[in-house]
């Protein structure tokens, strides 16, 4: 039966806690019925998301018929807010799966648990996993371009940058494989590993099963996660930059975000600094520079966009574009000239 999707963003209708949401609406929109938040009913998801046109409805009795309901949102240590309880309950005596992104987990809830063998329908927890391999960087192919997109913050459009820089790539008649490590990509994509909820000695082992799983591939777009300079998130990232090991970097930044978010005391650092942190992090055993930027100016206008696209490009003597308001076309240009140069299939002997 094909998959048919309320959205549950009660109280967070948001493009920042609602990233979750924002982007299965965006890559998975033909399944999405309805956005589930009772403060806004009637508004619709371009209203408050600034993607798609799905209805908000106030409950689950309004909207239309749906054999999922997805919790919508990435919180701060992924908890389940305690006002959702009961909304969960209805949809699972709805005979709804439930599909969750959380570290709550919905199948470890004995209330949940219980209800769903009731009746008879399935808790989907995309972050539960069982990873226990180390990274040894063996086996790796030297003719997979790998590519990892980081970032100056968490929830900057790290994860969007990749799958749009990937459906590019295919557009160009390239083989190109979208590689998830969050909840939403995995989401999207349909598989990946949430490396956030994998145990600290594994995370990077995780990782390069992937690339190892996925590496017939000619280009492996890896969805960066955190940031090195936040202070809660920073081990996600480098452990991404020594999993993968990638050849080159999109770098990836919000304008106007100046202060790390959850911790806004802590300030962000200029963007050269960011970039010298992940080539020189990422490139302890062979070259991984920054090829290009990838510019989030959802807060801006088209103008000022590109007069902020104008000084970052000159700044850092790269490609700048926003993949939404410009297209990806100019970092697609970047990979391909990259990948053209060759030098990289030389690169990282030791890792095969």
């Amino acid at each position: 039966m094909p998959r048919s999707i309320v959205i549950l963003t009660e109280g967070h209708t948001n493009p920042h806690t609602a990233k979750t949401a924002s982007c299965m609406i965006r890559y998975k929109g033909d399944e999405v019925v309805a956005l589930l938040d009772g403060a806004q009913r009637g508004k619709t998801s371009r209203d408050l998301l600034q993607v798609g046109d799905v209805p908000v409805v106030a409950s689950l009795s309004e909207a239309p018929p749906a054999n999922t309901l997805l919790l919508g949102i990435a919180p701060a240590g992924g908890k389940i807010p305690a006002s959702w309880r009961p909304i969960i309950l209805e949809a699972i005596a709805r005979k709804m799966n439930i599909l969750s992104g959380l570290h709550d987990f919905v199948s470890a809830d004995a209330e949940f648990v219980a209800a769903a063998q009731k009746h008879g329908v399935e808790l989907i927890d995309v972050r539960k996993n069982n990873e226990r391999d180390i990274a040894r960087r063996r086996g790796l192919r030297p003719d997979c371009l790998r590519i990892l997109t980081v970032g100056h913050d968490c929830s900057i459009g790290k994860m969007v940058a990749a799958v749009e820089l990937t459906n590019g790539l295919k557009q160009r008649g390239r083989d190109a494989k979208f590689i998830a490590t969050g909840q939403t990509g995995i989401m999207v994509e349909g598989d990946g590993c949430p490396i956030d909820c994998v145990v600290a000695d594994f995370v990077s082992g995780a990782v390069e099963k992937m690339v190892l799983k996925h590496q017939h591939h000619e280009i492996l777009i890896v969805e960066g996660q955190g940031s090195l300079v936040h202070p809660s998130y920073s081990g996600v990232t480098l452990s991404l930059l020594h999993g993968c090991l990638p050849h080159a970097l999109i770098m990836v930044y919000e304008v106007g975000r100046d202060c790390v978010t959850g911790v806004e005391h802590v300030k962000i650092p200029p963007l050269a600094k960011i970039r010298e942190l992940n080539e020189l992090m990422g490139g302890i055993n062979q070259p991984c520079p920054v090829i290009g930027v990838a510019m989030n100016s959802r807060r801006i206008s088209a103008e000022q966009a590109e007069e902020e696209r104008r000084r970052v490009s000159q700044e850092m003597n790269l490609p700048v574009c926003d993949v939404i308001r410009h297209g990806p076309g100019e970092l697609v240009d970047a990979i391909l000239k990259f990948e053209a140069q060759g030098a990289w299939k030389t690169w990282g002997e030791s890792a095969r």
